[in-house]
């Protein structure tokens, strides 16, 4: 009789002995540090799963220890890395329809990127992910500003002459017609960048400014506020042939989970830019202010570059803009 039960154990595959002795884990990679609002995005939606009691877990590796920033979406997509929170632009250079997702002047509010979120122009994107095997969970956008060692920025003739990190083709673009040179790298790399004075002017997000302490170099910082030009598409993915073959009650806790963090990355990314300024004051940091004129200038800028490039490079890119644009 004991024979026979060994036998039998024997016969199940090693996996589903594994499976069933211990909780499926996840692993989740993203570049940013621990205290950022993404890792806790990331951190909130592990959280939750594991308190579901559904026999499944979330690794979070992060400030790039598994995956290198700019190197998370092709993993994600080859069903080597199972979930990460990404800046969507990151990824342009396979799906240049992404580069809209970081467009100076697209959005204008917080409030105004979760109506973009809920619109036909995400649905389009979303369309996009899924052919590559990636599903989108929680939704985020996060505003960001300029910060500078050389003079403040808040309209085009500032850059003029400086050498930017901008994070995205967008943005790159107008900066360059701006008058710029521009140093292309990920914001966990502009530290070591600003110190040794590659960059002297960048814009990150709010959140990026303050978890990568850029205060400590900067001499100004104009910041989002009543009028920002930067709005950053920054969700938490998932392979979705890993979704699809997680057991019902897996999937409705993941989901649970990202709802609740989704409101929660929403009410947070408001509160960033303000924090961040105390940040840089408290630095001694000058503070600059973009004035509504300043963003006209700006977008009347990009609509003339950005826009026009995308329109001109992406397979139906004026549709896809005209869908950005259409959102009130």
């Amino acid at each position: 009789m004991k024979l026979a039960k060994i036998a039998a154990l024997a016969a199940i595959p090693f996996s589903l002995a594994l499976t069933s002795a211990q909780a499926e884990e996840l692993r989740l990679s993203h570049q940013f540090a621990p205290g950022d609002l993404r890792h806790k995005i990331a951190q909130m939606v592990a959280d939750d799963v594991a308190a579901a009691n559904v026999d499944l877990t979330i690794k979070i590796f992060p400030s790039g220890s598994l995956f290198k920033a700019t190197e998370q979406y092709l993993p994600l997509s080859r069903g080597q890395l199972d979930m990460t929170v990404l800046p969507l632009s990151y990824a342009g250079g396979q799906h240049p329809e992404y580069n809209l997702t970081l467009m100076p002047g697209l959005i204008k509010s917080h409030d105004h990127a979760a109506r973009m979120n809920a619109s036909p122009f995400m649905g389009e994107i979303e369309r996009i992910l899924n052919e590559d095997d990636v599903l989108t969970l929680v939704h985020g956008y996060l505003a960001g500003g300029f910060a500078s060692v050389d003079g403040c920025i808040t309209k085009p003739d500032d850059v003029k002459g400086k050498t930017v990190r901008a994070a995205g083709k967008g943005f790159e673009e107008m900066l360059q017609a701006a008058g710029a040179s521009i140093a292309s790298m990920p914001s966990s790399e502009t530290y070591n960048a600003m110190q040794q004075n590659v960059l002297q002017a960048m814009n990150t997000s709010s959140s990026s400014f303050v978890s990568f302490r850029l205060q400590e170099l900067a001499k100004c910082y104009t910041p989002a506020g009543d009028v920002a030009l930067w709005f950053m598409y920054q969700p938490l993915l998932v392979n979705k042939t890993t979704f699809d073959g997680l057991k019902p009650e897996q999937q409705e806790a993941l989901r649970a989970a990202a709802a609740k963090a989704e409101a929660y990355y929403l009410e947070e990314a408001k509160k960033e830019d303000a924090a961040s300024v105390e940040v840089f004051k408290a630095a001694g940091v000058e503070i600059a202010q973009m004035s509504p004129e300043d963003f006209d200038a700006w977008k009347a800028l990009a609509q003339e570059s950005s826009y026009k490039e995308f329109v001109k490079d992406v397979p139906d890119g004026q549709k896809l803009l005209d869908m950005a644009l259409s959102v009130e």
